[in-house]
C-alpha cells in the first residue's frame, strides 16, 4: 500500500474512529404546551423535602404539592444532626411556628417566592402507619405547617391541605399492586400495598380522573441534566434525567408538569428505571395530560450524600432550601426548557 493509499484510508477512518469513542449527546427535554394553572411537585422522603422547598421557593409556579414521608420546609435548619434526629425521629418534633415565621421573612426577603401565590396551593401529605424512618409526628408537623400559614396569613383562607396518615404502609411509595413488601423499606422502595399512591396524588392535586388510568402509551424519554446547569454550577445531579409525556402532549395538546423527585437511593443509579416506570406515575400522566419530570441525583461523598438524596440539609451550600439553591435553580431551568411559562419568567429576573 503507497503512502497515499494510507493517508487516504486513515482520512475515510478517523472519523469513525473518533466518533466510536465520543459519546453520544443524550436528548434534550422536549419543549411543551403548558397549561400553567396545572403544574404541581410530589416527593417520597428526601425527595418530600424537596418538594415542598420547591413548592415554596416558586408558589408562582407550582399550584399544589405532595409529600410522602416528609416533613415541613425549613426542617434541618442546614443541620445534618437536626435533620437526622428532629426531622426524621420526631424528637423533638418540629417547631412549626418557628418554621413558618423564618419562611415568611424568607419570602419577604425574597428568597422565598410569594406566599400569597399559595392560595391557589392543594397540599397532600401522605404517610405510612407501618413507617420506621420518618415518625409520624415529622410528616403531621408538613401539613401543619400549611396549616399555620393558612391560619396566619388571611390571603391564604383558599389554601387547601389534606392529610392522610392512616394507610398501613411502611417507608415506601405504595403501588396498586399487593405483596409481601408492603411494611418494609426495600429497593426500589416501591410497597406492593393494593394502595395506588400515585393515582391518590393526581385525584388530590389534579381531581378526579376524566378517564381511566391504563398501561402507559406515551415516552419515557432520558435527557442531559447537565446542559441545565445553572451558570456552569454543579447541581450534584446525575448526567441523564427523565421525563414521561404522553402522546397527547407530544401532539401538542395542553399539558400540565408534575414533578417527582425520587427518595434516598432511588435514583436510576441505585434502582435501575423501577421508579421512573413502575411507581404508576406514567398511566395516570396519560389519563390526565400530564407530562412527569423525574429529575435524578447522584451519590458522593464530599459532599458528603452517600445514598443520593436530594438536598434537604445543605449539603450543596447555605441556600439550598431556597429559590437561591443551586438544585432549585436548576430546577427552573428544567421547568423553562419544558415549557413552563412562568419559569421562563422568573429565568429573567433578578
Amino acid at each position: 500500500m503507497t503512502s497515499m493509499t494510507i493517508r487516504a484510508a486513515w482520512a475515510l477512518c478517523l472519523p469513525l474512529l473518533l466518533a466510536a469513542c465520543v459519546r453520544a449527546p443524550e436528548d434534550r427535554l422536549p419543549s411543551l404546551k403548558v397549561d400553567p394553572a396545572r403544574v404541581e411537585v410530589a416527593g417520597l422522603s428526601a425527595g418530600a423535602y424537596m418538594a415542598t422547598q420547591s413548592h415554596l421557593a416558586w408558589p408562582d409556579i407550582f399550584s399544589g404539592a405532595a409529600l410522602v414521608a416528609g416533613g415541613p420546609w425549613g426542617c434541618a435548619g442546614g443541620q445534618l444532626t437536626t435533620a437526622l434526629g428532629t426531622c426524621m425521629k420526631g424528637t423533638p418534633a418540629p417547631d412549626v411556628d418557628a418554621l413558618v415565621t423564618q419562611a415568611r421573612e424568607a419570602s419577604a426577603a425574597g428568597r422565598l417566592g410569594p406566599l400569597d401565590a399559595l392560595a391557589r396551593s392543594r397540599v397532600y401529605v401522605l404517610h405510612g402507619k407501618d413507617d420506621t424512618r420518618v415518625a409520624a409526628n415529622v410528616s403531621q408537623a408538613a401539613a401543619t405547617f400549611y396549616d399555620t400559614l393558612r391560619a396566619k396569613m388571611p390571603a391564604l383562607a383558599s389554601m387547601q391541605v389534606t392529610w392522610d396518615g392512616d394507610r398501613d404502609f411502611g417507608h415506601n411509595l405504595p403501588v396498586a399492586a399487593s405483596g409481601d413488601d408492603c411494611r418494609t423499606s426495600v429497593a426500589p422502595y416501591l410497597g406492593h400495598c393494593g394502595f395506588d399512591a400515585a393515582g391518590a396524588i393526581f385525584k388530590q392535586l389534579y381531581g378526579p380522573a376524566p378517564m381511566p388510568a391504563k398501561a402507559a402509551t406515551g415516552e419515557l424519554r432520558s435527557f442531559d441534566q447537565n446542559r441545565l446547569r445553572p451558570d456552569g454550577r454543579d447541581a450534584f445531579l446525575a448526567d441523564t434525567g427523565y421525563a414521561y409525556v404522553p402522546k397527547a402532549c407530544m401532539d401538542g395538546a395542553a399539558c400540565g408538569v408534575l414533578v417527582v423527585f425520587h427518595g434516598c437511593k432511588q435514583n436510576v443509579e441505585s434502582v435501575g428505571e423501577a421508579f421512573v416506570r413502575e411507581a404508576g406515575f406514567n398511566r395516570w400522566a396519560d389519563a390526565y395530560h400530564v407530562a412527569v419530570l423525574y429529575p435524578q441525583t447522584r451519590a458522593s461523598f464530599a459532599p458528603l450524600n452517600p445514598q443520593a438524596c436530594w438536598d434537604w440539609w445543605g449539603y450543596s451550600g447555605a441556600h439550598y432550601d431556597t429559590r437561591e439553591g443551586v438544585q432549585q435553580q436548576w430546577l427552573l431551568r428544567a421547568l423553562a426548557a419544558l415549557g413552563v411559562p412562568q419559569a421562563r419568567v422568573d429565568l429573567k429576573q433578578p
